[in-house]
């Protein structure tokens, strides 16, 4: 049984490992909407981050001319997760990595094949198809999908990674949707299982991770607080709540009262 966490640091030591690579933070943070990359890096640190998603279609990773995301997110400190975050079929997310791993020599990627750009769903059989195009040449496919049960087990015997469903719409901030499903897609998956998309709060965080899941990625949900560190901070201990809490097991759900004292030898 693990041991329980009594403060921050002592989270450290529950760990849990993705393609062979192991980290002691469950929170993963987006690259994308702070008003700088100096805010960007502040929030990453504040969250206890040691992994950074980055969309590489839209974040500076070559041009010297401008800010550069590595000169403040530093990938000596931070594991970085090349997306293909704005691709609509599986050719542009497998050039979109093969670019990544030109520019990086990144092999550990997140994949997304986008449906339509309203609601950002994923293209569940464009991803199918791309994530075994990228396992034959190498890579190692963290995928964004819905949350049907039935494509996530697929997706694992294609040879994911990671399988990452959605809690809601990409940015809409309205929490997990669906934990029922979420919980099935647990049970049955033999890679880590994190919510990516539609964390809005501290709360939803921690709901994921009460359900059994492996981590969180979120962006907006920081990048758009009104204090972005602070949220950032928040996000750090409530992924760290749920995920003790799910360890220690909840209490049984009663249609009626039970109550706390004895109620044998009242007065």
């Amino acid at each position: 049984m693990n041991a329980p966490v009594t403060d921050i640091a002592a989270a450290s030591a529950d760990t849990w490992t993705v393609a062979g690579r192991t980290f002691s933070s469950r929170l993963i943070v987006g690259t994308g909407k702070y008003k700088d990359y100096a805010t960007n890096a502040a929030a990453a640190e504040a969250a206890g981050a040691e992994i950074v998603t980055v969309a590489v279609r839209r974040v500076n990773i070559s041009d010297p001319s401008q800010p550069l995301l590595m000169d403040f997110i530093k990938p000596d400190r931070f594991t970085y997760l090349p997306n293909t975050a704005g691709c609509f079929t599986g050719e542009d997310a497998v050039r979109t990595l093969r670019l990544a791993r030109e520019a990086g020599g990144w092999t550990l990627v997140k994949l997304e094949v986008l449906s339509d750009p309203k609601t950002l769903y994923p293209d569940m059989e464009e991803t199918l198809r791309a994530l075994k195009l990228l396992v034959a040449e190498g890579f190692d496919v963290m995928v964004y999908c819905t949350d049907d049960i039935v494509y996530a087990r697929k997706l694992e015997e294609a040879g994911a990674a990671a399988i990452m469903p959605l809690g809601a719409p990409i940015g809409s901030g309205l929490g997990i949707q669906n934990k029922v499903n979420l919980r099935l897609i647990v049970e049955q998956a033999k890679v880590p299982v994190l919510v990516d998309a539609g964390v809005g709060t501290a709360s939803d965080a921690t709901v994921g991770m009460e359900l059994g899941c492996d981590g969180i990625l979120m962006n907006t949900a920081i990048a758009e607080a009104r204090d972005p560190i602070r949220m950032a901070v928040a996000m750090k201990h409530a992924v760290i709540a749920g995920r003790e809490a799910y360890l220690a097991g909840r209490m049984p759900r009663r249609m009626y009262a039970d109550p706390s004292s004895p109620l044998a030898g009242l007065i």
